[in-house]
Formats: C-alpha cells, structure tokens, sequence
C-alpha cells in the first residue's frame, strides 16, 4: 500500500480519514477476486466474529464458516461449553443449513420465539422425524399465541431432496429453480425421509458463490479464546481437547507482562493451529507478541463501538494508523494481523486488508442481527433489536468473575471501559449475518477490482490510499432523498 504522491500523513488516521484509489485494472469480475486468507486459519474470506459474548455462539459461529470466516468464542464461556459448541458446529453440513424446528402440537407463541433465533423466517414442523409442515411468522399473524402449530402450517410442503446438493454447482442450481418454480423462499431438506435441515433460495446461491472454512476432516472451523489470568495451559489443553482451529490469547491491553507469560504457557502446550494474541496497536507490541509465541497479532485499542477506553483513559490510536504500522511490522517478521474494531461500513473493511490486516474482526456490528446470541426485543414501535455490551464493561466483569468472592467481585465492578447494556437494531434489509457478508464482501471484491488485485496480498500491494477532509468523506455518502 502506498500513498498519494505528497500525501504523507502528519497525524494518525482512521478509516474515515482516508479512501482507496482506483488503478489501472485487467480484473474483469468481481467473482474472480479470490478473499481467502494467508494467515494459516483457513478461512476463505477475511472476516472473524469477535469473542464477545454478545456476538460470537454456536449459530453465529455455524452461520459464519459455512460462509467461509471464522467466529472466536469468549474466554468467559467454560469449557465444557466451549467443547459442545465446537462439537455441535463440526456437525453441522457445510451446504444444508439448520433448520428450526416445532411438533404440530406446539404453540404459536413457541414457534415465533424460535423462528426469531435464525434467518430463514420459518420452522419446520416435525412428527416422527419427518417433515409434516412449514409455518412462518406470517402463518402466526393475528391468531391467538396458543394456537397450536398444525392449525396454521403449511401441509404437504415442498421437501428436497439431500442427494440433490450432493451434486455441486448444478445441484445447488437445481434445487434454486425448484423453490424459484414453486415461489417458496424455503424447503425443508430431507435423506431418506428424515429431516437433516433446510435450503433457502439464497443459501443455494450464496453456496454457489462462498466456500465454506473446513478444517482438514471437512468440517466447519471455529475458534476460542484464552485470558491471560488463571491456569492458561490447563484452558488451552482442554480447548484444543474440544478440537478448535484457532486460539485467540485475548486481553485488552495485550503489551503487558502477564500476556508473554501466558503466551510462554500456551506454547509450552506446543499448539499444532494458529495462535492469536492482543491487543496492541504498535510496532513494538507487534514484536514483542510474536517473539513470545503469536503467530498472528491482535490491533486495536478502543475502535469499538462498545468500548469506552478512549473516553475512559485516553489510550488507544486511530485505527488505520495502527492496523498500517502493525501489519508492516508483522509482514517483517513472517506473521499477520487481525484488525479489530472500528469498522462501520463494507469501506472500513477494505481499507483494514488494504493496510496489511490478514482478517477483520467485527463485533457490534453483527451483533444486530438474528444469529447472535440473545433473544430479539421490540423497542415499542416494531424495531426489532438485540442487546449488545462491551467485554471490558461492568456486566462482562462480573459474568467473569463469578467465581470470585462478592467483596472482590464488587471492587472489580467499580471500574468499567465498556458499555454494559446497548440496543443493536436489525436492519430490516440486512437481518441476518449471511446479508451482512453479502453485503461486506460485495464491497470488498469490488474494491480489489478497483486496485487491480485479483487476491488480498496483491490488495494489499497495489492500493494506492488518498488522505481526505471530513466534507470529503460526506460527500461519498449516498443521499436517500432528494436535497
């Protein structure tokens, strides 16, 4: 990446601060950009769900990998837990996706509040293991909440048939033209008569486009992360035990003493999948990480949108600046960088890869959708939403220190960097994470055929990144009204 001619930044900068170039280019598609990732995780475009409890669980993280990222689940989550996760997600097919599911002689109200927890906007209704309905959030509508499914499904439903996507493109191609032909959004998907999940019209399109992150056995890829506080070896033993794929050493302020002591005991672990550790946002952070053991490093100090750190303490840096001198630092030594936080727009994401991060982690802004954790709320006028907090925040505090005595517990809750209780709204274009991505990686493919770049490191490479004005960036910002 470089800059303008006589454009060498006087101060530190975030992503608003600048904008990409356009260059010379004989990429003709943007489906001939190809997004995966060199950093060793595996994931086939560069986005990683931040380990926050409010984002990163089992459906997000299944969601997100058939998708081709990776999703990091807290370190507050124990063990146990985390190994079921893994385990459920590694189940999951990386093509048929999870269906909701409700017996004929449950409620209305039952089937609302599970359809909620997925996408697809409709359970299947299940008797004996086979598929006998389909109801919607349209089918409950106006009839009272303990109505009893079978009374409002949709019978004899339009069922596919698993063999089907069996056969790749053509496959997926074939059973889009069934649903398209029968105008149904969804079917369930059955092998030998028994339900094994559900097809959207666009997730046979978007299977067609993304390649799912699979580890070497063909199954989905998930990460967990360790704190530094604590029997860090014993954790990273019993993560690895549940079959993680990355391992993120995760604190908020990742230039300390105590995380190369933890990062000493990871490794002593002798971990055979990548490492992560943060956060940092300086060269030196960089090195003095990757000398104790990372092999990929964590930038970012105060860039999220849950995060208080900066007004709280002051520290932190324009994250631009400090994904730039990071990732450079990095590349010397033979390792990545993550960017994390900061990120608001599909823009933000591109000008992160543009500035040498090997991924992006997002969290609040998946938050608001319907494969995050948590239970949808409606805020009174129909606007649906999720509640989100910061893990530096008092509640995350004391969900981590729960074990602790009530007096340690109170003190440490005297002092917070986060937001402890925030309202992210589903957009109603974009409700679930899968149009998120769509929508982020729309960008960030035609950003690269913007660069010329047919793959990240050539992004990376070949951007050309102009410092602008604040009425600079107004200006690229569309207009939904007239002026």
């Amino acid at each position: 990446m470089r800059f303008l001619p006589g454009q060498t930044p006087a101060t530190d900068l975030t992503y608003g601060d600048v904008f990409l170039v356009p260059s010379r280019s004989e990429v003709t598609s943007r489906f001939d950009v190809d997004l995966s990732s060199d950093d060793g995780t595996g994931t086939t475009v560069p986005l990683v769900v931040a380990n926050m409890t409010a984002v990163a669980g089992r459906r997000m993280a299944e969601t997100v990998a058939r998708r081709g990222g990776i999703a990091i689940i807290p370190q507050d989550v124990p063990t146990d837990v985390v190994a079921d996760v893994v385990a459920d997600v590694k189940s999951k097919d990386p093509v048929i996706e999870t269906p909701v599911v409700v017996g004929p002689h449950d409620t209305v109200h039952t089937a609302l509040t599970l359809i909620g927890k997925r996408s697809h906007g409709a359970a299947v209704v299940v008797d004996a293991g086979r598929p006998v309905g389909v109801v919607t959030e349209a089918d409950c509508g106006d009839v009272d909440r303990f109505t009893q499914v079978h009374q409002v499904m949709t019978t004899d439903p339009l069922v596919l048939d698993a063999g089907v996507l069996d056969g790749g493109r053509a496959g997926l191609e074939a059973a889009f033209d069934q649903l398209h032909g029968a105008r149904l959004k969804v079917a369930p998907v059955t092998r030998d008569g028994e339900l094994v999940g559900v097809l959207t019209r666009k997730g046979a399109l978007r299977s067609s486009v993304y390649t799912p992150a699979l580890d070497r056995n063909g199954r989905l890829r998930i990460g967990a992360a360790v704190g530094i506080n604590g029997d860090v070896a014993a954790k990273t033993k019993e993560l690895l035990a549940a079959g993680v794929d990355v391992l993120v050493v995760d604190t908020a302020h990742g230039h300390q003493a105590k995380m190369l002591q933890a990062l000493d005991a990871v490794r002593s672990v002798d971990p055979d999948v990548p490492v992560v550790a943060g956060n940092v946002v300086t060269a030196d952070g960089v090195r003095d990480l990757v000398a104790a053991g990372a092999d990929i490093v964590k930038v970012g100090v105060g860039p999220g949108a849950m995060c208080t750190t900066r007004m709280m303490t002051a520290v932190g840096r324009p994250q631009f600046s400090a994904v730039l001198e990071c990732a450079a630092a990095a590349r010397e030594l033979g390792k990545h960088v993550w960017a994390d936080g900061g990120v608001r727009h599909p823009r933000d994401v591109a000008l992160a890869l543009a500035a040498g991060a090997s991924q992006v982690m997002i969290g609040s802004w998946f938050a608001g959708t319907y494969e995050s954790p948590g239970d949808l709320h409606d805020d009174g006028t129909g606007r649906l939403y999720k509640e989100s907090f910061g893990m530096a925040s008092a509640r995350a505090v004391a969900a981590r220190t729960a074990g602790g005595s009530p007096f340690d517990r109170a003190r440490k809750g005297l002092y917070e960097e986060g937001i402890s209780s925030g309202r992210m709204f589903l957009d109603p274009q974009r409700p679930g994470v899968e149009d998120l991505l769509d929508e982020i990686t729309s960008g960030l493919r035609s950003s690269a055929t913007y660069a010329g770049a047919v793959d990240l490191a050539e992004f990376a490479e070949r951007a050309v990144v102009g410092i602008q004005s604040a009425a600079g960036y107004a200006e690229g910002m569309p207009l939904a009204t007239s002026w």
